[in-house]
């Protein structure tokens, strides 16, 4: 088992944070923290066998536990928004803080995961090196009912893929639906917005969710066909990010959720994003019913310092947030996030890195079960 354990600083009030560092045979390596269970790094290799790390992130735990970007934290126990921060629940309306302008529950409101220090373990599996975290979060923390036991695991594959495994089980009808908000630039994570409005991005989505002017869903599934939303083809971030477009108006760019074509809870291809100057390729798998795509439009270089003192500005990255649909609760016809005492909640995502080395003798992986690739 390739896994080392470094300390990553301290909590404000003095807990250890630990880095968990996993390594592959063809020479990746994902890091991880117990400290909101972010995913903090992800070294890839260009074509020419380059590595470099493509995944935003920070160099201690002291930036990790305020996390302004939420950058690769595993959002929790609701990544997105929900109106009002009504939850309506058997009967009830629980309310959640509105911390996104005084109208939206944003990623359950401040008191966020990125807080919680995890329970970090390690574990050599037949598809890699794995660190599983765990956390109880309490009833009515973060203003959700019930006790919900939760684990995130990340396991780094031989075949360059990187698998996570969420598990929930609750004890009280509540709502389970975490994310992951890595955001990527396949060029590096420094690399800046013009490379990362290059690069190419492709959607397995024939509609999405358009949003109302607070990013709330309005309940419709408007078409692509035809407008700047079209991902069904491969295309540059950047071609429509601009376009005079109303949706793209209101988000100041691209933060919408898109309906993922055939979703039947089984894993599947959602998305695709190439890099044509350095080769790197990244495939999104999901088990989820939607994904988030968003383009960093609320970025500031001033939030927080990246590795190596990078600077994270307006667009510099993107991300694919798998995800039940934004504000689901309050549209029933939608696939539901909504658990009941004893239920479990149990998907998987996985990135999977393209890279120019030949690699033999590769275990399978959930990848590879999905079916062909568009």
């Amino acid at each position: 088992m390739s896994v080392e354990v470094r300390e990553f600083g301290t909590t404000e009030d003095g807990r250890k944070v630990s880095l968990y560092i996993l390594k592959n045979p063809n020479g990746l390596e994902a890091s991880f923290t117990d400290l909101g269970a972010a995913w903090v790094s992800m070294l890839v290799p260009d074509r020419q066998g380059e590595f470099k790390d493509v995944v935003f992130g920070y160099e201690d735990a002291s930036v990790y536990e305020k996390n302004p970007t939420s950058c690769g934290e595993c959002v929790g126990r609701n990544a997105n928004r929900i109106a009002g921060g009504e939850v309506p629940l058997g009967g009830k309306i629980y309310q959640l803080e509105k911390n996104e302008k005084g109208v939206n529950s944003l990623h359950s409101g401040p008191d966020k995961w990125a807080k919680v220090l995890f329970e970090g373990k390690t574990e050599d599996t037949k598809l890699g090196s794995r660190v599983v975290f765990t956390y109880r979060a309490p009833d009515m923390s973060q203003g959700f009912p019930g006790n919900l036991d939760f684990s995130v695991s990340y396991t780094l594959a031989g075949d360059d893929s990187l698998i996570i495994e969420y598990l929930g089980k609750t004890d009280a009808l509540t709502v389970i639906n975490p994310t992951n908000h890595a955001y990527f630039n396949l060029a590096g994570h420094g690399a800046g917005a013009d490379a990362a409005m290059q690069q190419l991005v492709w959607i397995n989505a024939d509609y999405y969710t358009p949003v109302n002017e607070n990013l709330v869903p309005t309940g419709e599934l408007a078409p692509v066909t035809g407008t700047p939303m079209d991902f069904t083809f491969m295309k540059p971030i950047g071609q429509d990010i601009g376009a005079d477009f109303a949706q793209i108006g209101i988000a100041g760019g691209f933060d919408h959720n898109y309906v993922l074509n055939g979703w039947d809870g089984k894993i599947r291809l959602a998305a695709k994003a190439k890099d044509l100057e350095s080769g790197r390729k990244m495939k999104v798998y999901t088990t989820l019913p939607g994904v988030q795509f968003y383009t960093g439009n609320s970025l500031k270089a001033e939030a927080a310092k990246g590795k190596g003192g990078a600077v994270y500005g307006r667009r510099s990255g993107f991300c694919f947030e798998t995800q039940f649909f934004p504000d689901a609760v309050h549209h029933p016809d939608w696939p539901q996030p909504v658990f009941q005492a004893g239920e479990s909640y149990h998907h998987f995502t996985i990135y999977k890195f393209d890279t120019t080395r030949l690699v033999t003798d590769v275990p399978e992986t959930l990848a590879d079960t999905a079916g062909a690739e568009s």
